[in-house]
């Protein structure tokens, strides 16, 4: 049955199938990547297998995640509705980062504006477009981390009815997430 991250780690501390949801900008990659670490389960960046060169959906997409979801074990970011599904029916825990929206919010305009300014490549010699496409470009992170920003309301009771075997984790904060990673860091070294 879900719960939140004052449970038991219990289940968590065996998962091998594992997704991490939140809104843009919440952190989801750099908690599935620590998690990764902790149960010695390779983390898939999902953004890496979904955007080809120049920002285009590489056409290979649906079939890496069916690829990386029949696999043994796995964690990754649950994102993209045409493929949740299939993660999430083969998936053990979902962790859900569940930050207000003040701070998630903060954290992408600081994550765009570093990349911007770094001219970071991303995945498949992407960059962040030009600031000022904020004002045309409908999907642009900034906009679409405000209008996505409710997307995760009531996740835990539908998770209850379309994924019961599914154990869900809430955190609703960084600091919940540094107790819970290390709670079960603990558990799995059987320290606890």
């Amino acid at each position: 049955m879900p719960h939140d991250h004052r449970s038991p780690v219990g289940r968590a501390r065996s998962a091998r199938r594992v997704l991490v949801a939140g809104t843009a900008g919440a952190g989801k990659t750099t908690l599935a990547s620590r998690l990764g670490q902790i149960l010695d389960v390779p983390h898939t960046e999902i953004d890496a297998l979904f955007h080809g060169p120049g920002w285009v959906p590489r056409p290979e997409f649906l079939d890496d995640v069916t690829a990386l979801a029949a696999s043994e074990a796995w964690i990754t970011e649950w994102q993209y509705q045409p493929v949740r599904p299939l993660l999430l029916e083969r998936a053990e825990l979902l962790v859900w980062l569940d930050l207000p929206v003040h701070v998630v919010m903060r954290q992408v305009l600081r994550r765009t504006l570093s990349r911007r300014f770094r001219r970071t490549v991303l995945w498949n010699g992407n960059v962040e477009p030009p600031l000022w496409t904020i004002l045309r470009d409908k999907e642009h992170i900034l906009r679409w981390a405000w209008h996505t920003r409710h997307k995760f309301d009531g996740l835990v009771e539908h998770l209850a009815d379309v994924a019961p075997h599914v154990t869900v984790v809430r955190l609703r904060s960084h600091a919940d997430a540094d107790r819970w990673l290390a709670d079960l860091a603990l558990t799995r070294d059987g320290l606890r």
